[in-house]
């Protein structure tokens, strides 16, 4: 007999679970443009602005093994409840963040709202998989995380349509110049004044609907999993520690996805400061953005229909290959055909999350998955590291003679490089 898909009797639940990956992929970009608004309105250097993205994917690196043991002593709804929780008081964080007008404090809203993305994304990927038969968890994941990028267009949108616009900071002259350095300090407090505002009220507004569906999932009876609860934690955490750490295959694919998602933070957060150089204002920057989210929706379609006759491995170092030549394109070009090679990359970049996820967890242990997928979200701390250390480079201006923002990119080349290798190896291994 044919497994449906979701059966009836986890609809509800599934509906309910579904949303969560939407409300993480709003948070995580509508944040990226964050980084060029706070840099102008808080006059900041590059590199200081990216610890916003530090604190951001911090807070992953810091929450998601004790998200796992956490739901390993406890049980899945428990998990989206704490995530939720967290969730909505880092976003509520911003409007005494803005009060004080203090980046540090911004800094610390997200460090606590990331906790609750933590929580989440370690929650949710194993309870879909949970809610029905084993043949159809594949095809019912994927079905789930098609609202991953649902959400993160709704973000980019409200950045790019509500955000950016309304922030008095970036206005420019006639030359295209932004004016704000040069007036007055009575002036520009007025302006921070209003402008903080503006990136406030989003994640405001952000954290009563989570806070609409923290109650919603509380009066939700779901289903008890195995794996969770008291179950769940009679097998020490240890020996599957051990066991993972003896496992090669699977720690290269936690370092090629650290350095997947570095890559991929570093496109996203500094194509403004790309097109910025280039004279293109904020607001018509992030459409930019936009269109490189849209293609790297578009792209993870083609590779899905791909992988029917393409080995995922072999797809992963192809795409890995086209994303660094892209990149190289991005360095090497000096105008608006160097804008085009960096929105490009995004086509190349849809496949690798979702693909290494597979590929590293494919030998683990099942006792041994819900941490093995825990160190692969805690991967995202490569988010955290490496936007500060580019933005540190475009604050040289120039290198060479060429632009210092154009130079940055060689971090994310290296990473694409990184990541085509384990596309590789993970084919001859697989040969062999």
């Amino acid at each position: 007999m044919k497994q449906k898909l979701v059966e009836k009797k986890y609809l509800a639940t599934f509906v309910i679970v579904t949303t969560l990956f939407a409300l993480w992929g709003f948070a995580n970009d509508i944040t990226n443009p964050m980084v060029a608004a706070f840099q102008t309105v808080m006059e900041l250097s590059a590199a200081k602005a990216s610890m916003i993205q530090f604190a951001f994917y911090g807070g992953y690196a810091t929450m998601a093994i004790p998200a796992a043991l956490f739901i390993r002593r406890y049980s899945y709804k428990s998990g989206i409840l704490l995530g939720l929780g967290l969730y909505a008081t880092g976003a509520f964080l911003f409007i005494p963040a803005a009060e004080y007008q203090n980046f540090t404090f911004f800094c610390f809203s997200l460090y606590i709202l990331t906790f609750g993305l933590a929580f989440l994304e370690t929650t949710a990927n194993p309870f879909i998989l949970s809610l029905g038969s084993k043949e159809t968890s594949t095809r019912r994941l994927n079905l789930a995380q098609a609202f991953n990028p649902v959400g993160s267009l709704s973000g980019m949108a409200v950045a790019s349509l509500i955000v950016l616009p309304a922030l008095w900071s970036d206005r420019r002259n006639a030359a295209g110049e932004i004016i704000f350095g040069t007036l007055s300090e009575s002036e520009k407090a007025g302006i921070r004044l209003h402008d903080l505002a503006v990136i406030r009220d989003p994640y405001v507004a952000l954290g009563i609907v989570v806070l609409i569906v923290f109650l919603i999932v509380a009066l939700k009876k779901m289903p008890a999993i195995a794996g969770t609860g008291e179950q769940g934690a009679s097998a020490p955490a240890s020996h599957s520690l051990r066991r993972l750490w003896h496992n090669r295959h699977y720690r290269e694919g936690v370092l090629a996805q650290m350095f997947y998602v570095a890559a991929q933070i570093m496109v996203w957060t500094f194509i403004i400061q790309y097109a910025d150089r280039l004279g293109i204002n904020k607001a018509t920057a992030q459409n930019y953005n936009i269109f490189a989210m849209s293609l790297a929706l578009c792209g993870r379609f083609v590779a899905t229909g791909l992988m029917r006759r393409v080995n995922p491995r072999r797809l992963l170092m192809i795409f890995g290959i086209g994303a660094s030549l892209c990149t190289l394109g991005t360095i090497l070009i000096d105008g608006i055909a160097g804008l085009y090679c960096l929105v490009a990359i995004s086509a190349f970049m849809s496949l690798m999350f979702p693909t290494i996820y597979g590929i590293a967890l494919e030998d683990v242990d099942a006792q041994d998955t819900a941490l093995g997928a825990a160190f692969l979200v805690m991967a995202i701390v490569g988010g955290a590291l490496m936007p500060p250390l580019q933005g540190a480079v475009i604050d040289l201006g120039t290198i060479l003679n060429h632009p210092a923002v154009n130079v940055s990119f060689a971090l994310p080349l290296i990473c694409f490089l990184i990541v085509t290798r384990y596309g590789y190896i993970s084919l001859k291994t697989k040969r062999n």
